[in-house]
């Protein structure tokens, strides 16, 4: 077998390993509770009623956009006006503008669950 196969075969019996081992000791985990006579409301512990993923993920996904143009139209005056290098300035920027949209979008997806 050369490596063209095994790569794929690794990476996918990686993927098993981690998900049989989390499924399993929280099995082991919850039989053990049971065992000691845990009520079984301690597994539904930390759930309550939240924002739905769908709002959160279309928020972050927007504010992430509109930092990524508003990077994007800094750039482009910043290599306007100075003599700046444009291929340092427009990637730093518009990174940088998106790590700012994320930001605030977490900030406002803790909000939402209020």
């Amino acid at each position: 077998m050369g490596p063209d196969i095994l790569i794929p075969i690794s990476f996918f019996s990686m993927i098993f390993g981690v998900f049989y081992l989390m499924y399993s000791t929280r099995n082991r985990e919850r039989l053990a509770l049971i065992e000691k006579g845990v009520d079984a409301s301690v597994f539904m512990k930390g759930r309550r009623e939240s924002t739905p993923m769908w709002k959160v993920f279309i928020l972050n996904f927007a504010l992430l956009l509109i930092g990524s143009g508003v990077g994007t139209f800094i750039a482009l005056l910043i290599t306007t006006y100075t003599d700046l290098n444009d291929e340092a300035v427009y990637p730093s920027i518009i990174i940088t503008m998106a790590g700012i949209g994320l930001l605030v979008g977490y900030n406002k997806s803790k909000d939402l669950d209020k």
